[in-house]
């Protein structure tokens, strides 16, 4: 559609619809003759345009080359021919033109030289019967669009006057897109005051001293051809004068409406408010304001947006008005589209053909491509034979478009033909429909007519129906329908018939059961006829699963469950659920300054309401590509007003949310900057501290730059003391902090922070109160007191310290305490200082983790943010006597048959006077049971060694040792050994183990017999030898044949030798050449178990006591039963053991033991 518009005051229209020339070409509307027709009788066809080339073919410079399509099918076979610009056009006379055989096609290459082909088109397809036609196609090769090349001198205008920069782009290839930049390619912001019109002018309402820029330039972009051209820069000098005349300006187009008014130059010209409206109507729905108010586009234009349009722009000097008289115009629509036609010799024939439009279309008649009269129809009156057979065009044309329509008349006679096959059986179920066919070809039409076998007449009634198509309808089929149908058919040239046999079945097939449910969709019993795609579908068991589910697959589901007789079906709808797509279509509107109106229209969503939408903002100064949340509306809303700070460039986005999740945001919207203005907020969380005795220093936290709402921001601190009478000491700052000095220490103070910008000062402060800077409290408490609640607790007690000596806020009080001595020590020392901290006002507080039995000294300060003040005078004070620690060290020094000998050493810390020891021992074998526990009071403190006597052999016991004191004994301390069958000796260095059985596995363990923890000194798995024969072995066989080989050879070498007359003798060899290694062989005795490996260097053999042993094995440990062996923290010495290297297999282990487990 076309929307023309006539303004009744100067200045050109404002563009409120898009014009577009259309030309619609529709093929032939072909008569189809069946092919089974074809096949027997040689029937002539009309040619029809089968594919054409669109009303417009553009020749970008980027394509390898351009088809001027024409294709058609027809009996004869069509012949091809083209006109250009109206005259004859023959592509096989340009060999440059690429053909293709049997097509009305060719193929424009890209050669560089495309200008001679530019023109109108028309393809022409004939046979003897008559000329099919396309549309005519406009071969267009664009130019490279360019500016004209021109001096533009410099526009000087007064500041508060509008100013408007031409663009005049050139003519190319629509889509145009202009771009105001400078040289430097940084484009001029947009606003209300500054905008581009729809001819690329750019337009400034009334301009500032900021807009003078000597680098204006235009560019022009066709993004069809890929093309961006400049056009020279232009220069602006906005000059400022104390009084001049402004404007308010409305423009119109390339025109403008100006009202002049004197004002002075320090009165800012406002720039006018843009209002649009229908004269008695209201604006359409599909409204859009753009460009800052300045653009009222409709979408979609229909007839009903015709009518009288108003803009009004306002400021408080004035407004301007101007009207648009819009009428709606539109290309040819058809209202009767010609239609083809078959028709018996003599027949009449009327083609209609009637369009519409605005303005009206006119309608041209052609006739084989030839221009016949003709306004609505044409009438063809009896036609006498097939040689009247053509095709007629009809054209309906306007100044938006055109319509190009073809109709075959094809002029026949022909007698019926029937393209069933003769004699088809039919079956059927009891209750169904079954359809049987009789298609029939001719000319004119027949007059089709089923009967039964068994009856005299053609088959009437309700339950039969014969189509328009000769097939015939049986409706809720019975048993007596079963039988022999014949199909008659007959015109003017004759008749024919085919016959049909018809078989009755009882029912075959049950309903189909069907459960659905997400995500499959249910099973379909019987039968099935499925047909999906086995990537993501798949079907087992009568269940349709579907994979990875989209929405494409949201729909209706049919399951058919079928036999040769029978179906039935069943349907499912699937639901897709996902998060809303994007909103779409945002549009600011009523624009109030520092507010604006938000709409969009809401994206799909996904089959779940949508819950709310967020609206985001981000604007282009502080961090721009950053997107925040500006706030959150229902989902039901469309709209939000918007409440934005100033001196900030926006633009928003859209985002749905619903059950599923949020979803895309939508496209952002055109940027909006708001007006500078003060600030709405002064700073929050002021602090007030001090850091130093006279000084206060304050600190709050700043606005956000986007809270500034203008250039300039600075803050007020004003401050005075507390319930004084005093005046406000006010400062200016651009800092969050500032620091007050020579203060009083601690005193209260009234602090007041206030915001303001270039443009005024933010709201009232709150008032807050503070404290200058600290000092260190000057007094210790006093009355300190220490009540002894238990031996290792105490109560402390004192009098708080006055307010005026803390010299700051409180923040509690410190006890310090160190041990002097045990009370079983004469002399004092002075122990590790202990501090604990008690926050809070507060005049007592319990000291725990005291060691009894002990004289202790305290003391007692307060503290502030400061530090400490002075302590108090020290308290000494006693712990009562309390129990013993555990003792540090309990083994098991000697184990025998029936005795074990235990020792100890005193424990570190007695708490008091220790009176003796507590020994515990009970049975503990590898059982469930235990057995009595035994008590030995042991009153001797000064005992460290223990013997218990009657023990049962081969018994395992648990010891426990406690130190006691007079007020009880302490925690025990657990030994625990297992008794062997026999003492191992200690004097010797080995122990035989006797009545292993041959080839059974053994562990070995060595342990010390005064360990307490089982820990052995090493652990080893043994296998003893099994009696077998060594002359079965075959290591011993092949030694045997090595040594009979060697034999052999020596023979040999002292045969030949002999023979040679030579002697050899093995005696005097040696003697002449004594072997050391031999000797030290035969010097040594031959053991079956060597300890050689195990020896250490010459010179480097040592005891674990550190001394040298002259005889004897280096494995002894005898050294060790009666002397005093310095163990690890834990009783073992494997450490000074680990490096020895035990002999496997050896049924002989050294060392001292008292204990052996095989």
């Amino acid at each position: 559609m076309r929307m023309r518009l006539s303004r009744w005051s100067p200045g050109l229209a404002l563009l409120v619809g898009v014009v577009a020339s259309i030309c619609a070409f529709h093929p032939t509307t072909a008569i189809d003759i069946p092919l089974e027709v074809v096949g027997h009788v040689n029937i002539e066809q009309l040619p029809t345009i089968t594919e054409a080339s669109p009303s417009s073919l553009i020749a970008f410079p980027f394509d390898e080359s351009f088809p001027m399509t024409c294709e058609a099918k027809g009996n004869p076979k069509p012949e091809f021919w083209w006109t250009k610009n109206g005259e004859e056009f023959d592509p096989y006379q340009d060999p440059r033109l690429i053909k293709e055989k049997n097509s009305g096609t060719f193929v424009i290459p890209n050669t560089g030289n495309l200008t001679e082909y530019q023109g109108t088109y028309r393809c022409y397809a004939s046979n003897k019967l008559g000329t099919a036609i396309t549309e005519e196609v406009e071969f267009v090769v664009p130019h490279v669009p360019k500016f004209p090349k021109e001096k533009i001198d410099p526009i000087e205008v007064e500041e508060g006057q509008p100013v408007i920069l031409e663009c005049n782009p050139p003519k190319g290839i629509p889509p145009l897109q202009i771009y105001w930049m400078t040289i430097g390619l940084q484009h001029i912001e947009q606003d209300d005051r500054v905008s581009i019109g729809l001819n690329g002018d750019l337009f400034f309402s009334n301009a500032l001293e900021k807009d003078s820029h000597r680098d204006y330039c235009c560019f022009a972009a066709f993004p069809k051809i890929r093309t961006i051209v400049q056009k020279n820069a232009m220069s602006v000098i906005v000059k400022s004068s104390r009084y001049q005349s402004k404007r308010l300006l409305l423009w119109l187009g390339k025109g403008f409406v100006l009202i002049t008014i004197m004002v002075s130059c320090s009165d800012p010209i406002p720039t006018p408010m843009i209002e649009w409206l229908k004269i008695d109507h209201r604006l359409p729905d599909r409204v859009t304001i753009e460009n800052h108010g300045k653009l009222l586009s409709i979408d979609q234009v229909d007839e009903d947006d015709k009518g009288k349009y108003m803009c009004k722009a306002t400021n408080i000097h004035g407004m301007a008005v101007h009207y648009f008289d819009v009428s709606v115009e539109e290309p040819p629509q058809w209202v009767s589209e010609p239609e083809s036609q078959l028709s018996m010799i003599g027949s009449d024939v009327l083609i209609n053909c009637s369009a519409t439009g605005t303005p009206q279309p006119t309608i041209q008649w052609m006739v084989n491509g030839k221009p016949i009269e003709g306004m609505f129809s044409v009438y063809l009156n009896k036609t006498s034979n097939s040689t009247d057979s053509a095709v007629y065009q009809c054209e309906a044309s306007n100044r938006h478009g055109t319509l190009l329509a073809n109709a075959n008349i094809m002029i026949m006679n022909l007698p019926p033909m029937i393209l069933t096959e003769e004699g088809l059986e039919y079956s059927a179920v009891e209750g169904k429909v079954i359809v049987m066919h009789c298609k029939v070809f001719s000319s004119p039409p027949s007059a089709v007519t089923w009967n039964k076998e068994d009856s005299t007449g053609s088959l009437e009634g309700l339950r039969f129906t014969v189509h328009q198509n000769g097939s015939l309808e049986i409706y809720n089929v019975e048993k007596e329908d079963m039988g022999q149908y014949t199909c008659y058919t007959k015109n003017t040239e004759g008749t024919s018939a085919i016959t049909a046999l018809l078989d009755v079945k009882g029912i075959q097939l049950n309903k189909i059961k069907h459960f659905f449910k997400h995500p499959s969709l249910g099973p379909c019993i019987n039968r099935l006829s499925l047909f999906f795609s086995a990537d993501r579908y798949f079907i087992e068991d009568g269940i349709l699963q579907i994979v990875n589910v989209s929405h494409r697959d949201q729909g209706m589901y049919k399951c058919v469950a079928s036999t040769p007789m029978d179906q039935d079906t069943a349907s499912a709808l699937l639901m897709v659920l996902d998060i809303p797509h994007a909103p779409e279509n945002l549009l600011l509107s009523e624009h109030k300054g520092r507010s604006v109106k938000l709409k969009w229209i809401p994206g799909e969503d996904h089959n779940s309401s949508t819950t709310e939408f967020i609206i985001e903002y981000e604007e282009s100064q502080w961090e721009p590509g950053t997107w925040r949340e500006l706030q959150r509306v229902p989902g039901n809303h469309g709209s939000a007003v918007l409440k934005l700070y100033g001196h900030v460039n926006y633009r928003f986005r859209v985002s749905g949310v619903n059950t599923v999740g949020r979803g895309r945001p939508s496209e952002p919207t055109e940027r909006y900057k708001t007006p500078p203005a003060a600030p709405d907020k002064n700073p929050e969380n002021i602090k007030i501290e001090g850091h130093l005795p006279h000084e206060m220093d304050i600190n709050w936290e700043p606005l956000s730059p986007i809270e500034h709402n203008g250039p300039g921001l600075e803050y007020k601190v004003s401050y005075k003391r507390q319930h004084v009478e005093e005046d406000w000491q006010e400062h200016l700052v651009k800092r969050h902090s500032f620091v007050v000095k020579d203060t009083p220490t601690f005193v209260p103070y009234e602090i007041r922070i206030q915001a303001r910008n270039h443009h005024g000062w933010g709201p009232e402060p709150k008032v807050v109160t503070g404290y200058s800077g600290e000092d260190f409290p000057s007094a210790a408490p006093d009355d300190v007191a220490v009540e002894v609640m238990n031996n290792s607790l105490v109560k402390v007690s004192w009098m708080r310290v006055h307010k005026d000596k803390l010299h700051g806020h409180l923040g509690g009080y410190r006890i310090s305490w160190w041990r002097l001595r045990s009370l079983l020590d004469s002399k004092k020392t002075h122990g590790d200082k202990h501090t604990l901290t008690f926050p809070g006002d507060r005049n007592h507080a319990m000291v725990p983790g005291l060691t009894p039995f002990s004289e202790y000294s305290l003391i007692i300060m307060t503290f502030n943010r400061r530090g400490n003040g002075p302590g108090s005078h020290a308290v000494n004070f006693k712990t009562p006597e309390g129990v013993p620690e555990r003792t540090p060290v309990f083994r098991v020094t000697d184990v025998q048959k029936h005795t074990v000998t235990l020792t100890w050493a005193p424990p570190l810390e007695a708490n008091g006077v220790l009176t003796g020891y507590l020994l515990e021992y009970q049975l503990i074998n590898n059982t469930e049971e235990v057995g009595v526990l035994q008590t030995v009071d042991i009153s001797n403190p000064d005992t460290t060694m223990w013997v218990l006597q009657n023990l049962e052999a081969i018994s395992r016991y648990k010891f426990y040792l406690r130190p006691c004191t007079r007020v009880g004994c302490g925690p025990r301390c657990t030994g625990e050994v297992a008794n062997i069958s026999e003492a191992v000796n200690s004097s010797k260095t080995f122990h035989v183990i006797e009545g292993l059985e041959l080839g059974t596995v053994y562990t070995v363990r060595l342990m010390t017999n005064n360990w307490v923890d089982n820990t052995s000194i090493f652990e080893y798995v043994i296998r003893t030898r099994a009696k077998v024969r060594i002359s079965t072995q075959g290591w011993f066989i092949g030694l045997m044949c090595v040594a009979a080989l060697l034999t052999l050879m020596v023979l040999i070498a002292c045969f030949v030798n002999r023979n040679k007359g030579g002697k050899y003798s093995v005696k005097e060899k040696e003697d002449l050449h004594p072997d050391l290694e031999s000797q030290g062989i035969h010097d040594d005795t031959f053991c079956e178990y060597s300890d050689n490996d195990e020896k250490p260097l010459k010179g480097s053999q040592h005891s674990l006591s550190g001394q040298i042993k002259a005889e004897g094995s280096g494995d002894s440990l005898v050294d060790y039963g009666d002397e005093d062996i310095q163990f690890n923290e834990d009783g073992s010495f494997i450490g000074e053991y680990a490096g020895r290297k035990e002999k496997k297999g050896s049924m002989e282990v050294k060392g001292t033991t008292n204990q052996s487990t095989a």
